[in-house]
């Protein structure tokens, strides 16, 4: 079994897998400069310094790690010197873990036996942190290294219980048969605590321990039966099962703390305060909390419930080199769409550094957004021209990478860069025609996704661009010739590109070509276009769609928009088209209703006095069959008022009157039928007198005829026998007997 797979477990297991371990995304140990770029007798004051007073433990581990590379004696020396020293805690334990550190690195540690004793000391020393580090370092030697002097350490009653304690804690780390055999021997010990301590160091390695000498004794035998091998094997399966527990453990925790996290934060309704929690939050050395802070603030900034807090900005884009990948990613979606804040110098610092590919993507999106938010014209600060420039080749190598996904976001970042002005005419061909060579190298690619990103990038160029000349110029013909390509996404790109350079020539040219193309997505947008600056020649293909659901209704809004913008003539024979059912979707009341309105309105403004009345008439009988009956009164109202003989008067009368009783409308009908009263009698089984009496015969629901009775009967007008002996009648049949006992 390999030792260093052995010791790179172990020391998983000692982190506790703790979210501050080194990680795969953190630095190298750090190398001593080139001889001659800076005085080395300086250099070595600097990183004594910065080991011994230095800011941050990072800080003193980089210093130590500097000297522990370094071909200066002198250096060496006062690593040894500062181990055996223990007026300094902090300096002794950031040489532990730098120590510690080079067990995952190729680059040997020279003449490594010299910690040796210094380690020993510290184990020694009592300070726990300082013990538990040393402990931990001495994991890079062969047991047989460092068996006897750290099993004399524990062993010897004349030693401090601290010193022994240490001693038992750096044993239970040791991946060796040998380390089991002396805690188990050290059960036994006279010192109850050192008994105790040497039984947790075997439950945690997960060594079964006899009750009595005996059992323990065979136990020893068991393990030497099984060999050298065969134990790290069990060894390793041990804690291996002990770092999903802790794992398991951790994550239970985290997840209880986070939730608690999410309660307090809920219940701050100030803005002032959440913007402090959040600063201190993401301040926060776990990665885990900083996460959530992140999601927190993504929430705020696509959702609607708070708003974001500007004084955070600074922090976000220091976090955007934190040494946590998933913190550098979820920093940079966040600035992705918080362009306002200034921090395309930081991007594109860690972007040219960052070594994840998909973070990486990230602060390309995160850059692109913030330099065209910088040279737009309402910016609140500007950057260097350079930066925009830089943005750019990066994005240039994106988009000619084998990768569709990071050419699309080439393509996207070429694209918004160029929204704004400030290049040269030589610089804005050249990107341009960049994104024009690579969609045609991709134009014999069977999967059309990516010809698609870049004629949509190219779309967005016709349409908002500070170069938009030139764009419409150059992707124009591309354009037209996509509009034939087998792939939808391109032909959609393809459209809005052709759309956004002049909708009315697009659309002559979609007429021939794309009125039943198979995506829905081209088929709404010609309907789309159509309704804005289609004409009459549009109206037939338009009206073969309706009847059809969604689409259906966009060709009728089409239409109707088309139908404002055409004479009289032709409403008039689409009307007619569709009351004569010579087109096949049936349209509803509603949507006649919409056409004789937009008809109505074109014939008042022509002075088409007969085409008014025909309109109005059809108008009243549809609103009247929807219910709509104050405006099927307006109508017959105003044809009333236009009548040119009695007679037409009468029967437009008679019709109102039906309007107003089917509207249960008392009042209406009772003055209307006062003013014909006045004028002559009314006929017995006439038109109005039928209307009446259909209306107490079979009231609307909800209606009282009493009350419609009550008011009839108040028209006292002499001379009018015909109706008194009406409405005397009426009440005879038609009255109702009010209930006393109701109210």
């Amino acid at each position: 079994m390999s030792k260093k797979l052995i010791c790179l477990i172990t020391a998983m297991l000692i982190a506790g897998c703790q979210s501050s371990a080194v990680g795969a995304n953190e630095p190298a140990p750090a190398v001593e400069q080139p001889a001659g770029t800076t005085d080395p007798d300086k250099q070595l004051k600097i990183n004594k310094e910065a080991l011994l007073k230095g800011s941050s433990e990072q800080i003193k581990i980089d210093a130590a790690t500097v000297m522990l590379f370094s071909n200066d004696p002198a250096a060496r020396k006062f690593l040894l010197d500062t181990l055996k020293q223990s007026e300094n805690n902090a300096a002794r334990i950031a040489i532990c873990k730098t120590l510690g550190q080079t067990r995952g690195i190729q680059q040997p540690v020279k003449n490594r036996n010299d910690f040796i004793q210094p380690l020993l000391e510290t184990l020694k020393a009592g300070d726990p942190a300082a013990a538990k580090s040393a402990a931990e370092a001495l994991l890079i030697f062969d047991y047989g290294e460092i068996a006897k002097p750290l099993e004399k350490m524990a062993t010897d009653a004349s030693q401090p219980p601290k010193t022994r304690l240490n001693a038992i804690e750096a044993l239970k780390l040791q991946p060796d048969m040998n380390a089991v055999f002396k805690l188990i021997e050290l059960l036994d010990d006279a010192d109850k605590e050192i008994a105790a301590a040497s039984e947790k160091g075997l439950k945690f390695i997960g060594i079964t321990i006899g009750k009595d000498a005996k059992t323990r004794r065979q136990n020893i035998e068991e393990l030497k039966r099984k060999g050298k091998d065969e134990f790290l094997r069990e060894w390793l399966i041990r804690q291996e099962a002990r770092m999903r527990q802790l794992e398991a453990e951790l994550d239970s925790w985290q997840g209880l703390y986070l939730l608690a996290m999410d309660k307090i934060y809920n219940g701050i309704t100030d803005e002032t305060a959440r913007g402090k929690f959040l600063d201190e939050s993401l301040g926060n050395p776990s990665s885990a909390i900083k996460l959530w802070a992140l999601e927190k603030l993504y929430q705020s900034r696509v959702g609607t419930t708070s708003k974001f807090p500007p004084e955070l900005g600074p922090i976000l884009i220091n976090l955007v080199s934190d040494p946590d990948r998933n913190v550098r990613l979820k920093t940079a979606k966040l600035l992705s769409l918080m362009g306002q804040i200034n921090s395309a110098e930081k991007l594109l610092e860690q972007l040219k550094i960052e070594q994840d590919d998909e973070v990486q993507a990230e602060l390309l999106v995160a850059l692109g957004g913030a330099c065209h938010y910088a040279f737009s014209p309402n910016s609140e600060f500007k950057i260097s021209p350079e930066i925009r420039k830089q943005s750019l080749e990066w994005a240039v190598k994106y988009i000619y990478d084998q990768d569709s996904k990071k050419a699309q976001k080439g393509a996207e970042i070429i694209k918004k860069l160029l929204e704004q002005d400030g290049l040269s005419d030589a610089e804005v061909n050249k990107y341009l025609a960049m994104l024009a060579e690579k969609y045609n190298q991709q134009k014999s690619e069977r999967d059309g996704t990516l010809r698609g990103e870049l004629l949509s990038a190219m779309a967005g160029l016709c349409a908002q661009s500070a170069y938009k000349t030139e764009a419409d110029k150059l992707f124009k013909p591309l354009f037209e010739n996509a509009l034939n390509d087998e792939a939808e996404p391109a032909r959609e790109a393809a459209v809005e590109g052709l759309i956004y350079i002049d909708k009315a020539i697009a659309l002559k040219k979609f007429r021939t070509l794309l009125v039943n193309d198979n995506s829905v997505i081209i088929r709404k947008r010609l309907i789309d276009i159509a309704g804005e600056v289609g004409g009459q020649e549009d109206l037939v293909w338009l009206s073969e769609k309706l009847g059809t659901g969604q689409e259906g209704e966009a060709a009728w809004q089409a239409m109707l928009k088309i139908f404002k913008g055409c004479g009289t003539a032709v409403l008039n024979e689409w009307t007619a088209k569709f009351e004569s059912e010579k087109i096949e979707a049936e349209l509803s009341d509603e949507q006649m209703i919409s056409l004789w309105e937009i008809a109505e309105t074109k014939a008042v403004s022509e002075n088409d006095p007969n085409t008014v009345k025909h309109i109005r008439e059809r108008l009243a009988e549809l609103y009247t069959n929807n219910g709509r009956f104050e405006q099927a009164a307006a109508c017959w109202g105003a044809m009333r008022q236009a009548a040119g003989t009695a007679g037409e008067k009468d029967r437009i009368s008679d019709n109102l009157l039906d309007v107003y009783l089917k509207w249960s409308n008392v009042k209406l009908a009772t003055q209307l039928l006062t003013n014909r009263l006045l004028e002559k009698d009314l006929e017995p089984n006439g038109p109005a007198i039928s209307a009446v009496e259909s209306y107490l015969n079979k009231p609307p629901s909800g209606a009282d005829p009493n009350a419609m009775l009550s008011s009839l009967s108040k028209i006292n007008i002499p001379k009018r026998p015909i109706w008194d002996e009406q409405v005397k009648r009426w009440t005879g049949q038609f009255a109702q007997t009010k209930d006393p006992n109701q109210k």
